[in-house]
């Protein structure tokens, strides 16, 4: 590996270190994630080291916090060191929160997906906004999933008011679950035929584990990215 110390760098020495294009080292530059440049009397751009370190220490938080996170944590550690380790402490404290969500969405789920539907009376469905009472969500969510397709109720012959079903009181519950785990309508859309056809529960458990794998991974990122941001200290 090169010297990490050497000064005198240029753009594609800083993109070559650092594994990003030369056009993005000049945009982290323009966005202050990198330190202005020296320039040459010519007007040639002339890099170090925190140059370099500034690129890794960003690459590695976008990875784990995106690049908007990445790129205000990285600035601020050229200038207030305290607020770039309290922004990335909230990084950390929502990755804490999306894991521990998962956890409960994977009991509630397999707790859900496995109740027996019995014989089904009319005055067993509920309305909309019994239903969305009982998730402690508004109506207007229970619509939408409605017309995603992800929970479709039965509807009032004479009204037409949405009926729903205790079947289709159990997919709410399942869909309320995972969308409060961070589960977007479309995977959704794909996995919900499968928890009423039986398979639930491995479905839902390998669907879970793959975003387990997603928080673990951008957790690793963020450590990574500490460490880099360590370096660009005094």
């Amino acid at each position: 590996m090169e010297n990490l110390k050497s000064d005198g760098l240029r753009t594609i020495d800083v993109a070559r270190r650092a594994g990003c294009s030369v056009q993005q080292v000049r945009n982290l530059e323009r966005d202050g994630v990198l330190p202005p440049a020296a320039r040459t009397a010519s007007g040639h751009r002339v890099y170090g080291a925190v140059h370099v370190r500034s690129a890794l220490a960003y690459r590695a938080l976008a990875a784990g916090a995106g690049p908007v996170d990445a790129r205000a944590i990285v600035r601020a550690v050229h200038r207030d060191p305290d607020a770039a380790a309290a922004r990335l402490d909230a990084v950390h404290a929502r990755l804490h929160a999306e894991r521990t969500g998962l956890a409960r969405a994977a009991e509630a789920a397999a707790a859900i997906s496995g109740e027996p539907i019995r014989d089904v009376r009319p005055a067993d469905a509920m309305t909309v906004a019994e239903l969305a009472a009982a998730l402690g969500v508004r109506p207007s969510t229970l619509r939408h999933w409605d017309a995603e397709g992800l929970v479709v109720p039965d509807r009032d012959p004479a009204r037409g008011a949405r009926r729903y079903t205790p079947a289709q009181v159990r997919d709410a519950r399942i869909v309320h679950q995972l969308r409060r785990a961070g589960y977007r309508v479309a995977p959704l859309r794909v996995l919900l035929p499968e928890l009423r056809g039986g398979g639930a529960a491995g479905d839902v458990a390998r669907a879970l584990a793959a975003r387990r794998a997603d928080v673990a991974a951008r957790s690793r990122a963020l450590l990574d990215g500490a460490a880099a941001l360590a370096a660009l200290l005094p």
